[in-house]
């Protein structure tokens, strides 16, 4: 579920000026995008809200160099690996922008009635005054978004002629013949452009330009256009030497150069698996911090290739991917409510695979790989909710012959009813859903077949699959 935006507020409305008569009347002043980013930055700081909603982990570490390279009204370049959030965090800068701004009705580039800035505009000031009609533009609007392909040109970046100007009469020199390109129609407003290195250099260098001296130039036309746009990028380091680079010059004109890294708290990578998976079922908490630390695993992993990385995805994916496997059992064997259980996330990994990298060395081990570190996060999951609980009776009559079935076609009323019938009465088994914050039969099934896990990788069981189901036995 997306989370609001602090800025936003139930009930806004367009403001009322029409016209820039209107708009002189109502008090309303020009700030430079910067200055109005600041100020608001400012605001939410001193009164205490969050103007980064959603972010995790990165509160002591990457928010307060980007907080401070906003005060300083710099150009930012986010450099890190995949899944870190770096265009989570880009695109949030939305909210430090005014929730309506007043553009000149029909601006290409969406100049301020008070600032007009290019030619036609300018004409149109001119000859109407008062009465140059007025728009409002949503903060929303004032975000523009670029992934760098390859292919990307000059025009799409910058602006090129426009050939069916030039045929309806206007002379090739005239600047009306210009069609502007994403930066200079982000006048007043952020351009984010993702991948940088991906842009090949002769269109890096065309933005060198509008970075510092804050024209544009296009085939011959020198502009002075004052734009006032905040340029934003993210970038890969590795993407340095394997698909490009960012130009030195480009570089040098980024303000604030801000390393993003992966969450550090295990609670931190477990709220971004809850904030950012569609989940299809219900998906223990336990089952989170599972995949959550068997991200972590690959990532301190010698067998993993790390350069690449393993994106916060890999567990996002594994959580909607547990989900879909407890819904599709729900849905072919007839369960009320699905609930995923640590079986889903078996079957899980056989898709997920495919997100990692491996070393050179690992070629036919993957498999065994992922098999370890997966038992090795489960471990850690299941030995702290189960600390201090006694599982000797469970483990004695599995001894005396007793066996518990389980699978990923396997509901958890056929879970529970094979559990054998223990001396205590059964509290054993409430005091294993209690560990697990367990209620319905769901995640009373799963909270026992964790305990099972636990029991067969601490050596205390045998467990045999053959694919479709799991015995837990003697």
């Amino acid at each position: 579920m997306a989370t609001p935006h602090p800025f936003e507020s139930a009930g806004t409305t367009r403001p009322a000026p029409t016209t820039l008569g209107e708009l002189r009347r109502s008090g309303h002043t020009l700030r430079p995008l910067r200055q109005e980013m600041r100020d608001n930055l400012l605001s939410a700081l001193r009164e205490g809200r969050d103007p980064w909603p959603g972010m995790h982990g990165l509160q002591d570490t990457v928010i307060p160099q980007l907080e401070r390279a906003v005060l300083a009204g710099h150009d930012v370049v986010l450099l890190g690996e995949r899944g870190q959030g770096k265009t989570r965090l880009l695109r949030s800068l939305v909210g430090l922008l005014d929730e309506w701004s007043p553009v000149v009705e029909g601006s290409e580039i969406g100049e301020h009635p008070y600032q007009p800035i290019a030619v036609e505009t300018q004409r149109r000031a001119a000859e109407l005054g008062d009465d140059l009609p007025v728009v409002w533009r949503h903060r929303d609007e004032r975000y523009a978004e670029k992934l760098a392909t390859p292919d990307t040109s000059v025009g799409d970046l910058i602006g090129d002629v426009d050939p069916m100007r030039v045929a309806e009469g206007r002379r090739l020199g005239d600047p009306e013949t210009i069609h502007f390109g994403l930066i200079p129609r982000s006048h007043r407003g952020i351009v984010a452009i993702n991948e940088l290195p991906d842009l090949a250099e002769r269109i890096q260098v065309a933005m060198l330009n509008v970075m510092e001296e804050r024209d544009i130039q296009i085939r011959g036309y020198l502009l002075r256009l004052p734009l006032d746009v905040l340029v934003v990028a993210s970038a890969n380091p590795e993407d340095y030497t394997n698909r490009g680079r960012i130009i030195t010059p480009l570089k040098d004109r980024f303000g604030a150069e801000i390393r993003t890294h992966y969450p550090v708290d295990l609670e931190d990578e477990m709220a971004v698996v809850r904030q950012e998976a569609d989940l299809v079922a219900s998906v223990p908490d336990v089952l989170v911090e599972i995949l959550a630390r068997f991200t972590r695993a690959l990532r301190e992993s010698s067998s993993v290739d790390q350069r690449s990385g393993v994106s916060a995805r890999f567990s996002i994916a594994g959580a909607e991917t547990v989900a879909a496997a407890a819904l599709h059992r729900a849905s072919v064997r007839g369960e009320g409510e699905p609930v995923a259980r640590l079986v889903d996330i078996e079957t899980a990994v056989d898709v997920l695979g495919g997100k990692i990298e491996f070393e050179a060395g690992e070629e036919g081990r993957e498999d065994a790989i992922l098999t370890h570190l997966l038992r090795s996060a489960t471990v850690d999951a299941v030995r702290e909710r189960l600390r201090g609980v006694d599982l000797a009776a469970l483990v004695e009559a599995i001894a005396d012959g007793a066996s518990v079935t389980t699978g990923d076609r396997v509901t958890a009323d056929e879970l529970l009813s094979s559990l054998p019938d223990l001396d205590d009465d059964d509290a054993l088994y409430d005091e294993i859903a209690d560990r697990f914050a367990a209620t319905d039969a769901g995640e009373r099934a799963g909270a026992v077949e964790l305990a099972l896990e636990g029991l067969y990788l601490a050596r205390k069981v045998d467990k045999d699959s053959d694919g479709s189901s799991v015995v837990y036995g003697a």
